[in-house]
């Protein structure tokens, strides 16, 4: 019955990952997928997220469903987090939030709004971008395309011709952009470029889909959200995904959310609903016990205290191991500019290195980057970043 289907060929990354851990090597080092792992290699659980899960126990309740919107207070403390307790947009409820399946639940229940809404626009993505956000709306129906994002040569923005090219978009596109942390390049919009950029998304009638999956690892939890808030302020209209898997180190709970921020309440109030009849359709309800964990640590004081150091605790560790990278890269191979590693932010960094340099990072270091050259920063500590750049070091000399 189903033989004429095309066998799926897996994902790349995952594939890479399975094919690191056949390995035998003694000293191999793994930077493909993007968890945060601590300074002994292990993805940590947080202390505020075990307190609050320990509380929970003590109090057990019935496993009952969550609304289809999710839980009161998990969405209310996204809204704080993501635009500021006080913001104007909140205080008007000009701001529809739903708790979602992790962030790729919150772009999934996103692209099938907007297709519903807009169903003969199209989305522009981020070339380089994370290849799942093609995947993701080509499969709600709306076709993708990219924009100018990353120059190779410089390895930096390439912020004039994306401006360019935003300017040509039809009304009412979609573009998705990253207020921070940019997968896959680590290449960040400045805020001064942002507020130059906002003015050409309000005149050219575009609907902008941010993704922050990465809150926190940047420059802080506030600091990483300026884009966010930058358009709120401007009056666009626009939409979020936030996750919860990195900065909360709750990866397999499948915690986000995806706001849209409207006109007015009432608009918010519509396009709650629609994104409840979205949910209806795909999953019906978001998981409970992420969710109370999630919102147990976001409104308690002490365990939001707690989490806001964890979270500057993993932000400094990501940034200790870049500075580090570039140092020992620049001792051991001057004529390389290394600076990217310090210039680029968040968990990922983009090293524009070739095919054959990959593979020999692969077969004879046990060194593994995944096909884009992007590496994941967590994945090098105090134990292994020196193994690290005598491997960059000799295929970088090898040319």
């Amino acid at each position: 019955m189903f033989e004429h289907l095309e066998k799926y060929a897996g994902d790349p990354i995952f594939g890479l990952n399975e094919a690191f851990h056949r390995d035998v090597h003694p000293q191999k080092v793994n930077l493909t997928i993007g968890l945060y792992y601590d300074n002994a290699g292990c993805i940590p659980v947080l202390s505020s997220v075990r307190t609050a899960e320990q509380r929970r126990a003590q109090e057990p309740e019935p496993r009952t469903y969550l609304p289809m919107e999710g839980l009161a207070p998990y969405r209310e403390a996204v809204q704080k987090l993501v635009f500021g307790a006080q913001h104007q947009a909140l205080q008007a409820g000009r701001v529809a939030t739903i708790q979602s399946v992790g962030g790729t639940g919150a772009l999934k229940v996103g692209a099938d709004f907007l297709h519903l809404a807009y169903p003969d626009s199209q989305i522009w993505i981020s070339d380089p971008a994370w290849d799942n956000h093609h995947s993701i709306f080509q499969g709600a129906g709306v076709p993708t395309h990219s924009y100018a994002y990353y120059d190779p040569a410089t390895k930096s923005l390439r912020f004039d011709q994306m401006l360019a090219e935003l300017r040509e978009l039809p009304p009412k596109s979609f573009v998705l952009l990253h207020p921070c942390c940019h997968n896959p390049t680590g290449v960040d919009l400045s805020p001064e470029q942002w507020l130059q950029l906002i003015p050409v998304l309000a005149e050219q009638e575009l609907i902008p889909f941010l993704d922050m999956a990465y809150q926190g690892f940047g420059a802080g939890l506030d600091e990483d959200a300026f884009a966010v808030r930058a358009m709120a302020d401007a009056g666009l209209v626009f939409l979020v995904a936030n996750s919860f898997s990195k900065n909360l180190s709750l990866y397999g709970e499948r915690c986000g959310g995806l706001s849209v921020v409207c006109a007015t309440r009432d608009e918010a109030d519509g396009v709650l609903g629609q994104l409840k009849a979205v949910v209806r359709r795909i999953y019906s309800s978001p998981p409970a016990h992420g969710g109370h964990i999630t919102s147990a640590v976001l409104n308690d004081p002490q365990l939001y205290a707690a989490w806001v150091q964890e979270v500057a605790g993993m932000r400094e560790r990501i940034a200790f191991v870049r500075k580090q990278t570039h140092e020992q890269l620049s001792a051991k191979l001057p004529s390389y500019d290394s600076s990217y590693f310090v210039k680029q932010t968040g968990m990922f960094t983009y090293t524009g290195l070739s095919s054959r340099q990959l593979l020999a990072l692969r077969e004879r270091h046990g060194v593994y980057i995944i096909d884009s050259g992007r590496i994941s920063v967590p994945g090098l500590n105090t134990r292994n970043i020196a193994y690290f750049t005598d491997a960059m070091a000799d295929v970088l000399s090898a040319g």
